[in-house]
């Protein structure tokens, strides 16, 4: 296995890779909707691409997963693997509404020959994310 600051080499390269690979500006936290923000998450077993729901006033939290709950027909036409998890426990123990895509292939953020197949996942599912963002922004900022 890796040493603590072996881990923390390979974690700071995998992120440097991807973003020299792929230079570009994602929304992520500038959704200008308070506790609304698309993440990319990469792990030792695990990778995905979130719509993660954290508003600080658990009405409006709620109020923001109905909105997305109304569009997951669409959002699911456009992508079907898509989970909708209203419970989602983070690795902290807090728990949130998660939207997200798993990337179904075998994946380590510690092993490099998985890499190249996650980047190219974020990037195509990302986008797509984005987009159906994009287009009914308008209609989630009116749950608050």
């Amino acid at each position: 296995m890796f040493s603590k600051d072996e881990a923390a080499q390979l974690r700071k390269e995998f992120w440097t890779r991807f973003g020299k690979s792929f230079p570009r500006k994602w929304i992520l936290y500038n959704t200008k909707i308070k506790g609304f923000a698309f993440k990319f998450v990469a792990d030792r077993k695990q990778a995905m691409v979130c719509l993660d729901l954290e508003h600080p006033e658990e009405i409006a939290n709620a109020l923001l997963f109905d909105q997305m709950l109304s569009l997951k027909t669409l959002l699911t036409s456009e992508l079907p693997e898509i989970i909708f998890d209203a419970s989602y426990v983070l690795e902290n123990g807090k728990q949130i509404h998660r939207i997200y895509i798993p990337f179904d292939k075998k994946f380590s953020i510690y092993n490099k020959n998985t890499w190249r197949d996650c980047y190219e996942f974020f990037v195509d599912q990302m986008d797509k994310l984005e987009l159906f963002f994009n287009e009914y922004e308008a209609f989630i900022k009116q749950a608050i």
